[in-house]
């Protein structure tokens, strides 16, 4: 509740540093696919998507705040993935920002809670609160990044859930 008291107040300070953001995803794709074999959702693909050139992707950025965002989508797509994959993607775009999504193959999102879906207290779940998009957008915007969601029209079904942060040279 801290981190939601601060982002209201305005008062969430950012321990930025340099990093490739890279560094970051090998253990926490790790974490996740421990956590989807010890689950109900074994029959659940974790896929990450490699940035192919191997360069580095460095960003200015809180490293301990961008995991939890990183662990909030993760932990979406995995909530609402009954079968299928969920795959995480990395790569920098021609505007200079680093691009991170996560696609899954799971319900799509409620027309019903798409409007509010970063609001507070926004879900359809039993198991959660509403809150890690609410706090996800609120560090994101922090770091000059946008975030958002859409259903997965391409696929027929499934979310994409996506952030983006400024690239640092």
């Amino acid at each position: 509740m801290c981190t939601i008291i601060r982002i209201e107040s305005q008062t969430l300070k950012l321990e930025k540093k340099r990093f490739d953001i890279r560094d970051l995803i090998p253990s926490i794709i790790e974490d996740y696919k421990d956590r989807i074999k010890d689950s109900t959702n074994n029959k659940v693909e974790l896929m990450y998507n490699n940035n192919p050139n191997n360069n580095p992707i460095i960003v200015n950025a809180d490293r301990e705040r961008i995991t939890q965002v990183i662990c909030n989508l993760l932990s979406n797509s995995i909530q609402f993935t009954n079968e299928g994959y969920i795959s995480f993607n990395i790569a920098r775009d021609k505007k200079n920002k680093v691009l991170i999504t996560v696609k899954d193959t799971g319900i799509g999102i409620s027309p019903e809670i798409m409007p509010r879906l970063f609001s507070r207290f926004a879900t359809k779940s039993q198991r959660g609160t509403g809150l890690g998009l609410y706090i996800s957008k609120s560090i994101i915007e922090a770091h000059g990044g946008k975030i958002w969601a859409e259903n997965n029209i391409l696929d027929g079904k499934g979310t994409i859930l996506g952030f983006t942060l400024p690239y640092q040279d």
